[in-house]
């Protein structure tokens, strides 16, 4: 469905045109993340990752509107309006004659400028600013800001936390490894299911995607290709093969080893492939099944990565029991799937002193995964002298979805106006707030310290207004300054 966006507003915007002071002729607002609410991991910094802006502008302000609003017969478009505001507050309570003048301009007559994607953003700082282009377009500008707040508040954050993955992942592999080439494929993106509907799914997990290149979510893939990519032929993500509890159980409990070897021998001779291990007991599995396979998966050209799914994941890969407990009689639980594995295949001991896995095993854990078990799991293995490379990290909705506009406290506020060809410097501080609410003031500019951080500066002219690190990337109804999804991953992992 292409719902005329138009129409994708709150309904109390549809009333604030008429609102604003006789002869308001501009409105400049900003969107800015006002508080960190999220991190408490060791590796916090306080600051966001800016994401998202670009594909939103594409897929919404040209695409949508061009094919949705501007392409359709202005008598279609304008009666759709009518209609719905008739039934939603009145009979004529909302007159249609700047929407009919809209559709006659022919574009969104607006300029968006931003910081470039993939920077991180202290709190309190603006990521964008947008204002009209057009005297009489003036009540464009935040009847937008429901729609750009709920495209954009979303993909920003999951970039930051993905980013926070890679940052303790870089953290532990510094310290136990001598090879970083697993760091790419450690977190894997395993939220699509858990997502709420595939634009979520889309941009969120392209988030995802701007720290690590390992996804199981295709739409993700091709969101980051379409709006970021301008086609070309570019690696941004993979996967490897992998089994279901379904076809475990299809395969019945009583012939479970059968699959194992079935996917071993007959379907993935070579390569990696995952398979889920605790459809019925993981525990025989991982000291059983590996026995009895070990000759055949050590004459493999390729992984096969076991797959726990249940249970406390710390537990499951590193055990119940101390972690400087070498006793001979510990049971697996104790050990931990890592301990276990290492018994039965073997390893080597990296420049750094820690155990690597032959690379013919391996183990992903994907259920309930958060920043502070993935850390507390690294930091675990090293206590054990394994290196963090022993493990992949399966990141889904328990860690994507549960978050909303408030983890970064993102609001659009209008700080500067002009009403009969003379600008208001405006904001907003509320007595009753604890100052979080509390705006910028007129005109803005970013602006980088002598340190490379970026730094707000309001109350300014409009010369300084045009400087900075707020670019324009939305200018009447075209995009500037666009970047390529390779150009915004280097500027983010320079930043770590």
């Amino acid at each position: 469905m292409k719902m005329n966006p138009i129409l994708a507003i709150d309904g109390y915007k549809v009333s604030h045109r008429a609102q604003y002071p006789q002869g308001t002729t501009q409105v400049y607002s900003n969107f800015t993340p006002r508080s960190d609410r999220f991190f408490s991991s060791p590796v916090a910094d306080g600051k966001l990752v800016f994401f998202g802006l670009q594909g939103f502008l594409q897929w919404f302000m040209v695409d949508l509107f061009n094919d949705a609003f501007f392409a359709r017969p202005q008598e279609d478009v304008v009666n759709e309006y009518k209609a719905v505001m008739d039934s939603y507050l009145g009979q004529d309570a909302v007159p249609v004659d700047h929407i009919r003048a809209l559709h006659n301009l022919g574009y969104l007559p607006l300029h968006i400028k931003s910081l470039d994607e993939g920077s991180t953003v202290p709190m309190k700082v603006p990521v964008l600013t947008i204002t009209n282009t057009r005297d009489e377009f003036f009540w464009l500008v935040n009847y937008l800001e429901t729609v750009l707040s709920a495209e954009l508040w979303k993909a920003s954050t999951n970039a930051t936390i993905a980013h926070h993955y890679r940052k303790v992942c870089e953290q532990w592999a510094e310290k136990t490894c001598s090879d970083m080439s697993h760091l790419d494929f450690q977190c894997h993106d395993f939220s699509f299911r858990g997502m709420a509907g595939l634009q979520d799914t889309m941009q969120a997990g392209a988030g995802h995607l701007l720290s690590f290149k390992g996804t199981d979510s295709i739409p993700s893939l091709l969101y980051a290709r379409d709006y970021y990519t301008a086609g070309e032929d570019y690696f941004i993500g993979a996967s490897i093969p992998a089994t279901e509890h379904s076809v475990m159980c299809v395969g019945e409990k009583e012939q479970e080893i059968e699959t194992f070897r079935r996917l071993i021998v007959d379907l993935y001779p070579q390569g990696f492939v995952s398979i889920v291990s605790d459809t019925w007991d993981y525990w025989r599995v991982m000291t059983e099944y590996t026995r009895e396979l070990k000759q055949i998966i050590l004459n493999r050209e390729g992984r096969i990565v076991f797959r726990p799914d249940s249970g406390d994941p710390v537990e499951i890969l590193c055990g119940t029991g101390a972690d400087d407990d070498t006793r001979g009689d510990r049971s697996p639980e104790e050990k931990g799937s890592v301990e276990v594995l290492w018994e039965i295949f073997g390893g080597t001991v990296n420049e750094k002193g820690y155990k690597v896995l032959d690379p013919h095993v391996g183990l992903i854990y994907g259920d309930s995964i958060t920043l502070a078990r993935a850390d507390e799991i690294l930091r675990r293995l090293e206590a054990k002298g394994f290196a963090s490379s022993n493990v992949v990290f399966g990141v889904g909705s328990f860690t994507y979805q549960y978050n909303t506009r408030d983890t970064f406290g993102f609001a659009m506020k209008a700080t500067w106006g002009a009403v009969n060809g003379k600008g208001r410097m405006i904001f907003k501080e509320p007595k009753t707030d604890s100052g979080l609410k509390c705006s910028a003031r007129g005109l803005l500019r970013v602006e980088r310290d002598a340190q490379g951080e970026l730094q707000l500066h309001d109350e300014q002219t409009w010369e300084q207004e045009k400087t900075g690190e707020l670019k324009t990337r939305f200018l009447n109804g075209k995009l500037y300054n666009v970047d390529h999804f390779e150009q915004i991953r280097q500027r983010l992992a320079a930043q770590r």
